[in-house]
C-alpha cells in the first residue's frame, strides 16, 4: 500500500492576492453605498407618511373626520379621550404595528389638522430636524411626497 501526499490548498501568495482584490473592491464601492444611507432614509421617510395617510383615511370613512391635533397620530393606535370621541373607532386601532413609527432619524412625525395644506399636513423635517433645509436636511411633507 503507498501512501500518496496530496496536500491541496492555497500558498501565501494567493492568499495575499484575494485581500488586495477585496480591498480594492471594498474600496471603490464602499463609498458609494455609504452615499445612499441618506436617500434610503428620505425615501423610507416619504413610504412611511404614505401609510399613516392610509391610516388616516381609514380613521376618517369610520369616525367621520381625521383626528385633530390634541389627538394628534396617537389616535391611530389608542382611540382618543379628548376632544370629538370617534363612536365607531375599530378596537384594534389602525396601525398595524400597533403604535406610531418614528421617522428614519428617530424624531415623531408632526401631525396638524385641520392643516394649511388640505385637511391634515404630516410632516418631518428630515436629519437635522430643523424647518427647511435641502439634501439630506430637506423636509418631507405628505402634500409634497414624489
Amino acid at each position: 500500500m503507498q501512501l500518496v501526499n496530496n496536500k491541496k490548498g492555497f500558498t501565501l501568495i494567493e492568499i495575499m492576492v484575494v485581500i488586495v482584490i477585496l480591498a480594492l473592491l471594498a474600496a471603490l464601492v464602499g463609498p458609494k453605498l455609504m452615499g445612499r444611507t441618506d436617500d434610503a432614509k428620505i425615501t423610507d421617510a416619504r413610504v412611511q407618511i404614505k401609510n399613516i395617510e392610509t391610516s388616516l383615511k381609514l380613521y376618517k370613512l369610520d369616525n367621520g373626520s381625521y383626528p385633530t391635533t390634541e389627538q394628534g397620530l396617537g389616535a391611530l393606535v389608542t382611540k382618543p379621550t379628548v376632544g370629538v370621541i370617534p363612536k365607531s373607532y375599530k378596537d384594534e386601532g389602525y396601525l398595524e404595528s400597533k403604535k406610531v413609527p418614528k421617522d428614519p432619524w428617530g424624531n415623531d412625525y408632526m401631525y396638524v389638522s385641520p392643516g394649511e395644506h388640505g385637511d391634515y399636513d404630516l410632516f418631518t423635517y428630515g436629519a437635522d430636524g430643523a424647518k427647511g433645509g435641502e439634501g439630506k436636511n430637506v423636509d418631507i411633507t405628505s402634500w409634497d411626497t414624489k
